[in-house]
């Protein structure tokens, strides 16, 4: 089984939609197998999008995903899960984001967008490290 790391970003969290979300995972076979609600520190943030460092939308990003809880989850499935997630995401911005996609569903700003998810295995594998020591 293959492995990928999403987070419930806070706007989810505050509109009260991690059993919408949880929900339309693991309708898609995927299965939940750590799952935390924790308000992330800046530390980690900042860790965790470190390669948005410098750039002009960097502490913005990390005042978000810092200012109340998240709930950060490890998703099990067959095979590429991290691409699975990322459809069942929808696009970033959420205005691009198809019907049937959380995204396209349940949001409207670019800046809460309510959820991410790995983009690649070796992205999975270090936030999976970051948050999850114990499972990497």
């Amino acid at each position: 089984m293959d492995r990928t790391f999403v987070i419930v970003k806070p706007d989810g969290v505050e509109r009260r939609l991690i059993g919408e979300i949880v929900a339309r995972l693991e309708r898609k076979q995927l299965s939940v197998v750590a799952a935390e609600l924790r308000t992330i520190d800046r530390a980690t943030a900042e860790q965790h999008y470190g390669e948005h460092a410098g750039k002009p939308f960097f502490n913005d990003l990390v005042a978000f995903i810092t200012r109340s809880p998240a709930l950060l989850l490890v998703i099990e499935g067959p095979g590429e899960t991290f691409k699975v997630v990322r459809n069942l995401m929808g696009a970033t911005n959420p205005k691009d984001s198809a019907p049937g996609t959380i995204r396209g569903d349940l949001a409207i700003e670019m800046g809460e967008n309510l959820i991410h998810g790995s983009d690649s295995p070796e992205a999975a594998a270090r936030e999976i490290a970051l948050f999850f020591p114990n499972l990497a």
